[in-house]
């Protein structure tokens, strides 16, 4: 008998994404296809992409995946995917990752990397002292919504490293990013940090605070990212995410970041009174810059 497959079900299919296979397939293609992308000047390491319903922030997060699609294309094919989101809900840990075996969408299954995992956690206990939490059939939105885009920019098999953060205190994010820097280094990996912008500002104040955030993540200031709030300056709920990923890059010797794209939910719907920013952006490692 076929051993089962414990896969987390998908807490969002049919509300923040379609959850017919075609038109998921479909409606995911079309973002990606319309972003047209320039040729990517160096090794990515990593993207920053937004999580809102897929009406929402699709265009956007296409920019981010075209880039993933157009490094897989040029032979930079990621084994591993590591989505390291914000925990919106309740929970108790630092640093959250699923007990399940991998994630279930409308597309298939995503299986986890068990033992890049258990180093994490690892490296994590070093780091910070305590590892990973653990979670069964979690209702988190920002990790999930990024599969779908996963599916359907990469061809090849790969598998997942989730990483929900719920402290996005400096030394979580800090030693974090170590942690996965140290995991990253034995694989082809790929991280993909997910995040939101502000929410509920004027259009005009959320693109001055939007805009100061994504001038320190194209500067790869981690502190300045995570400083941006305490100040009052900009917002990013998975900020403690963004910080991680671009420690861990900057470890793997990143020395670019591009923007590649940024609208509001005003952009989409027309109510411009209270939106949520979201961007895409690419850190890159051996950028020729022109």
């Amino acid at each position: 008998m076929a051993q089962t497959i414990d896969l987390r079900p998908s807490a969002i299919a049919g509300q923040w994404y379609p959850d017919d296979p075609e038109r998921l397939a479909q409606s995911v293609d079309a973002y990606i296809d319309s972003a047209g992308l320039p040729e990517l000047p160096g090794d990515l390491l990593a993207v920053m992409t937004p999580h809102a319903g897929h009406r929402y922030s699709g265009p956007v997060a296409g920019h981010a995946f075209s880039a993933v699609r157009q490094a897989a294309r040029a032979g930079h094919e990621p084994d591993l995917v590591v989505v390291i989101s914000p925990m919106h809900y309740p929970a108790h840990g630092q640093v959250l990752t699923s007990a399940h075996q991998g994630y279930s969408t409308p597309l298939g299954g995503v299986l986890i990397d068990q033992d890049a995992l258990q180093a994490l956690g690892a490296y994590l206990q070093v780091e910070l002292g305590v590892g990973l939490t653990t979670v069964r059939r979690d209702p988190e939105h920002s990790l999930e919504i990024e599969l779908p885009f996963l599916q359907r920019s990469l061809t090849h098999d790969f598998s997942l490293m989730p990483v929900m953060v719920r402290d996005p205190s400096p030394r979580v994010a800090r030693g974090l990013g170590r942690a996965l820097s140290n995991v990253l280094g034995g694989y082809n990996a790929l991280m993909v940090a997910s995040t939101d912008l502000s929410h509920f500002y004027p259009q005009e104040t959320a693109r001055v605070l939007d805009g100061e955030i994504l001038s320190r993540v194209e500067a790869l200031d981690p502190v300045g990212v995570l400083q941006a709030e305490e100040e009052g300056k900009g917002f990013a709920c998975g900020r403690g995410a963004l910080a991680a990923v671009m420690w861990a890059a900057q470890e793997m010797g990143a020395d670019m970041v591009r923007i590649l794209n940024y609208a509001t939910s005003g952009d989409i719907t027309g109510d411009y009174s209270q939106v949520v920013g979201y961007a895409a952006a690419a850190i890159f490692r051996g950028a020729q810059i022109n």
